[in-house]
């Protein structure tokens, strides 16, 4: 292989997405004593960054804002048991972003 260009340019869009949602969180953290926590793909929404249901509501909408009406954050928990919405990873929210962006019929670009 000579490296040259991307193989595959979907982990741009999850970098980009892991970028934005960060923002995004450290926002709504901003106030509380967990700014200095790395938020990574494995950090976890409600364990790691400790989210109250509120905040949940408050990423939904900013996401929503952000990416348009085809990121349905309180969509896509609303199927989930208690247990995964404690364990839900801001991984697991990046590539659920990232699959909406790519769905057919995305043509925001």
């Amino acid at each position: 292989m000579n490296g040259i260009g991307p193989i595959n340019p979907a982990p741009t869009a999850e970098k980009e997405v892991l970028v934005n949602v960060t923002s995004m969180l450290k926002e709504i953290l901003d106030g509380y004593e967990l700014e200095d926590t790395a938020i990574t793909m494995d950090t976890k929404l409600t364990v790691d960054l400790e989210l109250e249901s509120i905040d949940l509501v408050t990423l939904a909408g900013r996401l929503e804002s952000h990416y348009g009406g085809s990121v349905n954050f309180a969509h896509y928990i609303a199927d989930m048991d208690l247990d995964e919405i404690i364990n839900l990873t801001v991984g697991q929210l990046v590539t659920y972003v990232v699959q909406c962006l790519n769905a057919p019929g995305d043509h925001r670009r």
